[in-house]
């Protein structure tokens, strides 16, 4: 799971992410309205936490652009402003929970769980033709066979089987895979697809990742 928190307190936005960290989330940060509209526009995220008063403009118009754009990720949006008028505008933009400041850490973590539970988010396996991806152990398994993924491994894994055979660009990977802030280039997710190529090769899987050119790849499943 990767979140992306848009919080233009930096302390308070790294402590965010530490205690997501804590519970096995991956994260980005954003710390004003335009970078944390692009960033969540490439769709990479599973949940977004949002403050309501950042620079550019505020956490309102950020979900209002986001939802104009049918961008379905969901939001959790943070603020100090805890009026009922207030809670009512973030909701009708498009949050899909509003908690105000200040709360507890496990408070936080419970509203992020409840929001990955109803969207659906929190499954126990991708299945793709006659292979699935266990997301408790991190393996690949067809039949009889298994094969245990390292940590990229299974997160390139687990975005092309959640696509469900459609394209997922080399961009959208690297996003998703390595973070906004990694230096890793192209290569790296060519390197690692062909890792994944090997293992879906030797537990006899039949799906295949396939490459679409200047797209990026997608899955398909052979007879």
């Amino acid at each position: 799971m990767t979140i992306l928190v848009v919080e233009d307190e930096r302390e308070l936005s790294e402590s965010l992410r530490e205690l997501l960290a804590q519970r096995g989330f991956a994260s980005d940060a954003a710390y004003d309205g335009p970078t944390g509209l692009e960033y969540a526009l490439t769709g990479v995220y599973d949940l977004v936490v949002l403050d309501v008063m950042l620079p550019g403009f505020d956490g309102f118009e950020l979900a209002r652009r986001l939802r104009a754009k049918r961008v379905g990720t969901p939001i959790l949006m943070l603020t100090a402003r805890s009026g009922l008028d207030d809670r009512v505008e973030g909701l009708e933009a498009g949050a899909d929970y509003y908690l105000a400041k200040p709360f507890e850490a496990r408070e936080l973590l419970a509203c992020v769980n409840a929001i990955l539970r109803r969207q659906g988010a929190q499954v126990d396996e991708l299945r793709f033709g006659g292979t699935s991806l266990d997301l408790a152990s991190a393996e690949l398994v067809c039949g009889a066979g298994r094969a245990r993924l390292s940590s990229r491994e299974f997160e390139l894994a687990r975005c092309l089987f959640a696509a469900g055979g459609r394209i997922v660009s080399k961009e959208k990977l690297l996003v998703k895979v390595w973070g906004w802030e990694s230096e890793a280039v192209e290569n790296n997710v060519e390197v690692y697809i062909g890792f994944l190529r090997r293992k879906l090769s030797a537990i006899g899987s039949d799906v295949k990742i396939k490459a679409q050119r200047s797209m990026g790849y997608h899955l398909e499943a052979g007879t």
